[in-house]
């Protein structure tokens, strides 16, 4: 019960604090300073802890970065021979758009693109590179991938089969160079959210 009211009594103050109200109220500490009180790394002074008491608005942000910083420590971090992959991206080239679209790579060559023309129309196919340092696990989990153009829309959506590669009918009007042009040249394969 103690222990119930002691934290009711401390967002009660907390609550108090970050909606009082402070004429020409600014923020006066920078980011890097809130943020190196809250790794331990340097302590605040007096100065700065009496400026950061008297600005509610330094006050909700110092609040929003130790939330940040928090949920940040609460991520599970992946053991160096478990690499995590969240995401390539990549760019049509200047040399690509002399001749027809062949093939996109990713910046970091960890998966290709190809388009090839197939009954008036053209198939894409994504393939993963077998050196990718994530290869092994994206085959063994099989997680839904995406690839999007730089607007957004989705070129193609799929699994990975055991050859490393999804394979789906181009859904756009015009072919691969010129809708890639279109939307600022611009790619990216990422894992679909479950």
């Amino acid at each position: 019960m103690n222990s119930a009211q002691d934290d009711l009594d401390a967002r009660l103050r907390e609550r108090v604090l970050l909606s009082r109200p402070a004429q020409d109220d600014r923020l006066m500490l920078a980011d890097a300073t809130l943020l190196a009180a809250l790794d331990g790394t340097r302590p605040l002074t007096p100065n700065e802890r009496q400026a950061l008491a008297a600005s509610p608005l330094t006050l909700r942000r110092f609040r929003q970065l130790s939330l940040q910083h928090h949920a940040a420590a609460q991520v599970p971090v992946a053991a160096a021979n478990d690499p995590v992959w969240t995401g390539s991206r990549g760019m049509l080239r200047a040399a690509s758009t002399a001749t027809e679209l062949e093939a996109l790579v990713t910046d970091d060559g960890c998966w290709t693109l190809h388009f090839l023309p197939q009954d008036g129309g053209w198939q894409v196919i994504l393939a993963l590179s077998a050196e990718a340092p994530f290869a092994a696990r994206l085959l063994r989990e099989q997680p839904l991938l995406r690839v999007i153009d730089g607007g957004g829309a989705i070129v193609l959506q799929g699994r990975l089969d055991a050859d490393g590669e999804c394979e789906r009918v181009w859904p756009f009007a015009v072919g691969p160079g010129s809708h890639f042009q279109l939307y600022g040249a611009g790619f990216a394969v990422e894992p679909v959210a479950p």
